[in-house]
């Protein structure tokens, strides 16, 4: 069988947090659970919480009010506090699928004043690549999301 997965233009998203890149990269790895949007989770169960676990080869995901866990993919880099590389194992009807190869890369950027410029990249590939770009570039998709982030990171 042929790999007929495709890749779309990766998405890319800018912010500023009013923090610094320390803390802007704690905020948004182990305390990922206190700003990401309980709406946003693929397990059958609701979502109790989410988690990154903080390590190269550490999990990406959910876990259900029932006990269950739900693997979103894993960590590929883990280089505090600069960058953050997750693999993304899910398709455009947020399903956990092994034939979508994406990855999410977080560059966090310390500027003046202790303010962190957060760089986000979704790159994309698979299958139904262009569907997934347009749902994550979606209002309600990234741009949505990392402003639950700033406003956690800013606290």
């Amino acid at each position: 069988m042929s790999d007929r997965r495709i890749k779309a233009a990766p998405v890319l998203k800018t912010i500023r947090v009013n923090a610094p890149a320390g803390r802007a990269f704690d905020v948004f790895t182990t305390r990922f659970d206190v700003w990401w949007p309980k709406s946003h989770h693929i397990g059958k169960a609701e979502m109790k919480e989410a988690v990154i676990e903080p390590r190269q080869g550490g999990r990406w995901y959910e876990k259900g009010v029932d006990g269950s866990e739900c693997n979103w993919g894993n960590v590929l880099v883990w280089d505090p506090p600069r960058r953050l590389v997750l693999s993304w194992r899910i398709n455009s009807q947020f399903v956990v699928d092994d034939t979508v190869a994406s990855e999410v890369e977080v560059r966090f950027v310390e500027e003046a004043n202790g303010v962190t410029r957060v760089e986000l990249e979704h790159r994309i590939e698979a299958l139904d690549a262009e569907t997934m770009r347009s749902m994550v570039d979606a209002p309600n998709g990234w741009s949505a999301i990392l402003e639950a982030y700033r406003a956690a990171a800013g606290q």
